[in-house]
């Protein structure tokens, strides 16, 4: 299972932005590949550890942890990240 994060907050144009390109490059994907991603969308407003890490960067796109992208997400970029991660 990979897990894919999106960090953000209520009230951000980005933030749907991102959700978005999100929900676009996972519409796209095969039904065996998707049933193995994970998507968890989290809120800077909910947790104080999250808000003091990233909020200058929201929305932050994390793949199994790690950062993918920050601010805008380009939807072929994922799209590739999220090929390799499921390998």
């Amino acid at each position: 299972m990979t897990t894919l994060t999106i960090i953000g907050r209520p009230d951000c144009h980005l933030c749907d932005v991102a959700s978005e390109v999100v929900d676009a490059v996972v519409a796209e994907m095969p039904d065996a590949a998707a049933e193995r991603l994970e998507i968890v969308e989290q809120s800077i407003g909910d947790d104080p550890a999250l808000y003091e890490r990233w909020w200058e960067k929201i929305p932050v796109v994390l793949i199994d942890g790690e950062l993918h992208a920050h601010w805008r997400v380009s939807p072929d970029r994922l799209r590739h990240a999220l090929e390799e991660a499921m390998k």
